[in-house]
């Protein structure tokens, strides 16, 4: 086929006529069909005709007719007769004329199908000019010889290639009615063109942006449309609900068959004889994307056979420097071959890379997507079996896992591929002892599989102390105020360092196996080279070790080590990710609410809107019911009062009218939409607006009378941006009265026709209750047409009810109206009676006091998660000042740093390391990378042996230095792995230990304005990265480094002629690298910034799912919910797109530089040993991967080591006073008598406000009982926390027994005097540990604690008594049981002074009479301060301070302020004390 003379090679006329023009045509042949079909499924609309179009379609005809006219000459030139001519010159015109045609047509019809740039038809046009150059080349020189029409069409025809293969590369038009028309700010990557699709050049523009300044969110493009939430769920949702029919089909029919379809708890006992089958998830999600996945087998298997053309290249190359009879085409021939086929295995494996992250993150979105969705309509049995913490793991980690996987997915088959291919171009290399290297390669796989279950296993406990960890940190960040009032935060700090110290201990050896497993991977190449050689040259005398042999077979050696170390982890990773599998599928599978247990169309004809026949509800289908033989008929437009001791089912009843319970049986009809306020309120993190509206549309005037009806209007003139203020996460910044009150204007709002109420004025003021009753849920209210279920402790409202059902135990044993049942005699009357004379007192509420009756913070914005701390009236103030809504927000969001990460901060981390280590571990990095570029170059120079009588005299030396040089890396390795590992640890160790005690040490405001998202993410996150991450990236970035630099200095030493290239290509290299590094940098802040919303908006609806539900407004929430997912991935998006851009740059330059050592070897080979080219060149091959894999770590420290700069920022912020001071300046037994005095004392929240409470001075007496009143933000709380140096006084003095308490530490302060707070808190652990969290009292004084606070009874009930475990937030105890719980706190310190934040709302009549006789009896000689919102408490007390607005505006015994008729006066008249 090749007619070679040496200097001028050239391709004979028969292969030019045939083959080269026949190619092409059968490509487009070829594709043409499975394009056709394609493009008939994928129209994206149509384009118009374009210039572009009509040239590509002109210059499509004209060769068409340029090939008719080369068959008419032909015809002309047989009919002229001079000669037979052969039939090629037929046959190939007409064949290209045809398939000329067809592309004119395929362009066409790409056009009608809306393609704007084309794949196929730029390979071809491609195909067809490189096709035609080697004939033109071979035309010219004949040329010289002879002339004939033949040519003339011939260059026509070349230049009209060359015209079209330059048209097909530029882009056409957007089609007509896509989508990214009416996009403000659409992706270009639809838009460009193929070339720029495959060199990923269309994101150039943003990358740019991002140099300059530093990227925000404006500046992200829209997701392409096939990425977005709502393509891609339904997809999924739709496969896996079929996928779930399939199987209830099946299971339907096993059912049939007169077996009674058994419940699911016992078919787990009864293991029935045929195994039920599961819904397949994996089946699911293949449908779903696996067609798109297919597309990278295809790219991936081309790429594993291109990888061998390296080093065949290299055995070419070498043997031609061998051969010095070669002519020097061959040489620039072969160097021409190695840069086309390194550049496109560089171009088809990103490809290959791109189509899986797509595939990834398309995955993760719909995961989000089901996960979310079901979440609204699961069962509440089945809600209980997993926690919110794990539901949002599902979420963040599982989903995060697919993603992971899916990258690795394919090596299952291309490994083993990659591996038979290198193991048959190393057998024909080296024969039989190749066995030798595989067998190392074999042992070591079981060595590093043991080594990764080893990992695992400490993995799994290293997560289970980082869960305890975090839950605990929760904890304490959520209960952070009692933690201060107690002064208990040195006894959790241990609890916390103890899990840490575990969870170190575990890292330790995790990272001694790490150690391990480096040494091995580091060695493995190593020793395969040195076994295959060993064997090669000791088993026969004439085995010469040549370079050709020595060098190509490391290039394999070095391809076969990747797979090898692949599989181990792809095979652990589908372990993992088959775990996430199966957690998905089982919460997919869970059971759903039954949509038909509550009758929504009731009869019309019917009188009643609610009505229950014989219905019978439990929680869960397993369990006994919860409320029986229920029959109510509850007629249109009445006010239902629903009374009943705690427990007795009242809320469950409204659950079973909302129909989140199990129908047992019965019916259950509800006529027309329902509105619901849950009995704990649930508020979402948007302004005070939206919580109201709730997606409604907004009707102003309605607005403001529901607004004001709900008594919201005082609240609004506190808040700093009136209703545009930001409410935080579960409503931190407004008090409980606050929420409920915004609780029910939301229901309000709605308008519908049944209303739920469960307790909503249980969390507010007696006056406001009133206010609210009359206003909107009582006879004259806004709600007086509807109908209103209401459940209630208020007795005062039970005369205005239509209806009275009274509950006991889930049965309702009496019904009628009030004087029904009064008359009756029965239970209601008698809890009447025993309640009125309690009740007399506080006539309006009996139950209606509690959480802060304080509208949102004081009036400037602070955000305050602490109840007590948001007093401070100054609405009038507030009126004046513009409620701008910046004012409003409070919580100050994780911000995304910006620019280079300081150097600084790399200082801190090696200072936290210990600068000795760093400075070993550094030393041990330069032996290891020396040996290795040594024994490397010996091996060079072993193979440059002269070979004597076939045989080479002294290789026993050769081998032997070759052994002890790998022998001397190893050891480095080991070193160097175990310094970093340990230095990570102990650099771990000291910056969590200083996080927590900062964090510990700062004050309340600090909790108030820090999210406890973002600080929990500090302990969880950061605090992973410093550990886990960060000491794996430093070792491999420091590898990656020296191999780079080593590659260098070898290729120098070949060749020094690279010295010229080196320099431009390396700064290059440098400007890509930085260039890539600030934009991708900042979009991973993007993305991380962008994620939390996520998790945030579903955390926040799996605790409101009853409320979304009762509402109707799953929809909108799912939306919200989407929209936000696809923001998220917007910034992802581009961040993988960069990186393929910065690897196709950088491979590039790789490749140059593997191109020019090869060509700079051709040119001096007159000098070069094979050996030092062999090496230069193995050397080489390995740079384009050593050059990636350097910018991947050096970014990726640069984007973790952000979390040192993370964790160490709490240290600048500010902090409390000293917690202790040394030496104690106490009297022993401080307080010994109690009296307290106030002088001029003034409070302010922050700097910049006024003062919330003012020139206050009073003296209280040792023993006195003096109660605190003062309407809502009056200053009651600010006192107290004034008194505990919650907040630090601004002006004035505060005197325990004639102590100044400024003068004390924080913690002998707090320590000696107790406090009951509003809120009961209990920390997850035992109770014992709740009450004595530092053991400091003996088991008998817990017990009387207990005891005397009516607990005793109910503790020693329980299995464990003392060791009780309280769970997250004390969630197995009721609400009174922790305000009791937390009597026993205070009665256990037994201090002198008592403060009482009135904390008993949650409890009902018995338990508060409980309270208060248990205080008067046993606090009997100490100093008793109570803030009271229930007068009745207090009459009895020595003295009343009442305050008004900051000030102190009366100070006397009760009866002389009910004399004097003053603001005292005016607050018993309300509460019908007087």
């Amino acid at each position: 086929v090749i007619s070679s003379s040496l200097s001028n090679p050239d391709l004979t006329q028969c292969f030019q006529n045939t083959v080269l023009v026949w190619l092409p045509c059968l490509y487009l042949w070829l594709c043409a069909p499975i394009y056709f079909i394609y493009l008939r499924s994928h129209s994206r609309g149509y384009i118009c005709m374009s210039h572009l179009n009509k040239a590509k379609t002109t210059v499509g005809f004209l060769l068409w007719i340029i090939c008719w006219a080369d068959v008419f000459y032909s015809f002309w030139e047989r009919t002229q007769g001079s000669g037979a001519l052969a039939p090629v010159y037929l046959i190939s015109p007409t064949l290209l004329g045809i398939t000329m045609l067809l592309a004119t047509l395929l362009i066409q019809y790409e056009r009608m199908k809306g393609v704007q740039s084309s794949g196929v038809m730029l390979n071809f046009w491609l195909l067809a000019v490189l096709c035609a150059t080697v004939t033109f080349r071979s035309k010219i020189i004949q040329a010289l010889e002879q002339v004939s029409l033949r040519y003339t069409t011939f260059y026509i025809y070349y230049t009209l290639l060359l015209v079209a293969l330059f048209l097909s590369c530029l882009s056409d038009q957007m089609p007509l009615f896509s989508q990214s028309i009416k996009d403000t700010n659409p992706c270009p990557e639809a838009g460009a063109s193929f070339l720029s699709r495959i060199s990923f050049w269309w994101i150039t523009s943003m990358m740019v942006t991002g140099y300059k300044r530093p990227l925000e969110e404006k500046d992200l493009w829209s997701l392409n449309p096939e990425d977005c939430s709502k393509k891609v769920v339904p997809h999924l949702v739709h496969r896996w609900n079929t996928e779930c029919q399939k199987v209830k089909r099946s299971g339907a029919k096993y059912g049939s068959e007169g077996l009674r379809v058994v419940e699911e708890s016992e078919i787990l006992i009864v293991k029935n004889h045929q195994k039920t089958r599961e819904p397949s998830l994996f089946w699911a999600l293949c449908l779903t994307f696996g067609p798109y996945y297919l597309i990278s087998c295809l790219y991936k298997f081309i790429q594993d056979i291109l990888m061998f053309v390296g080093p065949e290249i290299l055995r070419l190359l070498i043997h031609f420097i061998n051969n010095s009879g070669a002519p020097s085409w061959q040489g620039y021939f072969y160097t021409a071959l190695l840069f086309i086929c390194t550049c496109l295995q560089t171009l088809i494996l990103q490809k290959y890379f791109h189509v899986c992250f797509v595939t990834g993150m398309r995955l993760r979105t719909a995961v989000i997507g089901a996960v979310y969705r079901k979440a609204l309509v699961i069962s509440s049995a089945a809600r209980r079996t997993s926690t919110v913490g794990e539901i949002v793991n599902l979420m963040s980690v599982d989903a995060q896992r697919f993603m992971d996987l899916i990258t690795y997915l394919n090596m299952i088959w291309s490994a083993p591929l990659q591996v038979v291919l290198a193991l048959y171009f190393l057998w024909q290399n080296l024969g039989p002892s190749v066995l030798a290297g595989v067998a190392v390669m074999i042992l070591m796989v079981p060595v590093n599989a043991v080594i990764a279950m080893k990992t695992k296993t400490y993995q799994v406990a290293q997560m289970k102390s980082k869960d305890n960890r975090i839950k605990l940190m929760n904890e304490v960040l959520n209960g952070i105020k009692v933690l201060k009032l107690y002064a208990w935060e040195l006894a959790f700090k241990d609890k916390v360092s103890a899990i840490r110290e575990s969870e170190l201990r575990v890292l330790k050896k995790t990272a001694y196996l790490g150690a391990v497993s480096t040494f091995t991977w580091v060695c493995a190449p190593f020793l395969v080279a040195l076994s295959t050689f060993a064997v090669y040259v000791l088993i026969d005398e004439n085995n010469v070790l040549d370079a050709q042999k020595a060098f190509v077979s490391l290039a394999l050696f070095n391809i076969l080590r990747f797979p090898l170390n692949m599989l181990p982890m792809v095979i652990s990773s589908i372990v993992q990710a088959s775990v996430s599998m199966k957690r998905l599928r089982v919460f997919l599978s869970h059971e759903e609410l039954q949509e038909d247990s509550v009758e929504r169309k009731a009869v019309s004809g019917s009188p009643y809107s609610i009505s229950i026949v014989e219905g019978a509800f439990s929680w869960s289908r397993t369990e006994s019911p919860t409320l029986r033989s229920l029959n109510v008929c509850i007629p249109e437009g009445s006010l239902v009062a629903v009374v009943g001791h705690v427990g007795s089912g009242k809320s469950s009843l409204l659950s079973a009218l909302l129909g989140e319970m199990e129908k047992l049986e019965g019916t259950v009809a509800v006529k027309g939409s329902v509105a619901y306020v849950p009995q704990q309120a649930w508020i979402q993190n948007a302004t005070l607006k939206d919580n109201i509206v709730f997606g409604q549309e907004r009707k102003e005037s309605w607005y403001l009378r529901v607004v004001e009806a709900c008594a919201l209007l005082p609240d609004l003139e506190v808040l700093p941006a009136g209703d545009s203020t930001e409410i935080g996460e579960k409503g931190v910044n407004l008090s409980g009265g606050q929420k409920q009150r915004v609780s029910l204007a939301r229901a309000v709002y709605c308008n519908c026709a049944v209303y739920l109420l469960d307790d909503p004025l249980s969390a507010v003021d007696a006056h406001v209750g009133k206010h609210i009753f009359d206003k909107v849920i009582g006879p004259q209210g806004l709600l007086k047409d509807r109908t209103r279920v209401l459940v209630t402790h208020g007795l005062s409202y039970l005369p205005q009810a239509d209806l009275i059902l009274v509950m006991v135990d889930g049965k309702i044993t009496e019904m009628g109206s009030y004087l029904e049942l009064m008359a009756r005699e029965g239970a209601f009357a008698e809890f009447l009676r025993t309640y009125a004379t309690a009740d007399q007192a506080d006539n309006n509420t009996s139950k209606t006091n509690t959480h802060t009756r304080c509208p949102l913070a004081h009036s400037q914005g602070v955000q305050s998660s602490s109840s007590m701390a948001q007093r401070g009236k100054e609405g009038e103030v507030l009126g004046k000042k513009a409620k701008n809504a910046e004012v409003g927000k409070l919580t100050e969001a994780d911000k995304a740093n910006t620019g280079q990460v300081k150097l600084s901060v790399f200082w801190e981390y090696m200072k936290a390391i210990g600068l000795l280590l760093s400075f070993i571990s550094l030393l041990f990095f330069f032996t290891h990378h020396l040996a290795s570029l040594f024994s490397n170059y010996w091996l060079s120079l072993w193979t440059d042996d002269p070979v004597i009588n076939g045989t080479q005299p002294n290789r026993q030396m050769r081998l032997g230095v070759y052994g002890a040089l790998g022998l001397s890396q190893g050891i480095a390795v080991l070193c160097y792995s175990l310094s970093v590992s340990i230095g990570g640890i102990l650099a771990s160790r000291y910056l969590h230990q200083t996080m927590l005690y900062d964090v510990l040490r700062s004050p309340m405001s600090f909790f108030e304005r820090t999210p406890s998202g973002n600080l929990v993410n500090r302990f969880a996150k950061e605090t992973d990265t410093i550990d886990s991450v960060i000491p794996s990236i430093i070792k491999m970035f420091m590898g990656s480094m020296f191999n780079v630099l080593g590659a260098c200095v070898i290729i120098l030493i070949a060749t020094p002629l690279v010295a010229i290239i080196i320099p431009p290509l390396g700064l290059l290299y440098f400007f890509v690298q930085r260039f890539y590094v600030s934009s991708s940098r900042q979009l991973k802040r993007l993305e991380s910034v962008s994620r939390s919303p996520v998790y945030t908006h579903f955390n926040e609806t799996l605790l409101g799912t009853t409320v979304i539900r009762a509402f109707g407004e799953q929809h909108r929430f799912i939306s919200e919910s989407d929209r936000r997912v696809d923001h998220n991935q917007k910034a992802y998006y581009p961040s993988i797109v960069a990186n393929r851009w910065l690897a196709i740059r950088l491979e590039f330059v790789g490749n140059c530089i593997v191109t020019f050592a090869a060509l700079f070897a051709v040119m001096a080979r007159e000098s070069l040993s094979p050996g030092i080219m062999g090496l230069s060149i193995s050397y080489a091959l390995q740079l384009t991967a050593s050059l990636t894999w350097l910018v991947r770590m050096s970014s990726d420290i640069e984007t973790n080591i952000v979390a040192v700069e993370k964790v160490k920022e709490y240290s600048d912020t500010e902090k409390e006073a000293e917690w202790r001071h040394e030496p104690s300046s106490l009297p022993p037994g401080w307080p010994t008598g109690g009296d307290i005095e106030i002088r001029g004392l003034g409070l302010r929240y922050r700097a910049d406000q006024d003062l919330a409470i003012r020139n206050i001075t009073v003296s209280i007496q040792a023993g006195e009982k003096v109660g605190i009143v003062g309407r809502t933000g009056a200053g009651k709380s600010s006192l107290t926390l004034g008194l505990f140096r919650i907040i630090e006084a601004a002006e004035g003095q505060i005197f325990i027994d004639g102590v100044d308490i400024a003068k004390l530490g924080l913690h002998e302060l707090r320590s000696r005097i107790t406090i009951i707070p509003q809120d009961p808190v209990v920390f997850s652990g035992s109770l014992r540990m709740n009450l004595d969290p530092f053991d400091s009292y003996s088991d008998e004084e817990v017990w009387r604690a207990l005891e005397l606070a009516h607990l005793k009874s109910f503790v020693s009930g329980l299995p464990d008594k003392l060791n009780h475990e309280c769970c997250e937030g004390g969630e197995n105890l009721s609400l009174g049981q922790r305000q009791l719980l937390c009597l026993a706190r205070a009665l256990l310190r037994k201090t002198k002074i008592l403060v009482l934040d009135e904390a008993t709302a949650a409890v009902d009549l018995e338990t508060d009479n409980l309270i208060q006789s248990t205080i008067r009896t046993q606090f009997e000689d100490c100093t008793v301060l109570t803030i009271a919102h229930r007068l009745n408490t207090i009459m009895d007390y020595t003295r009343v301070l009442v305050l008004d607005k900051g000030e102190v505006a009366e100070f006397d015994s009760p009866s002389a302020l009910i004399a004097n008729r003053g603001i005292f006066y005016k607050m018993a008249k309300d509460s019908g004390l007087v």
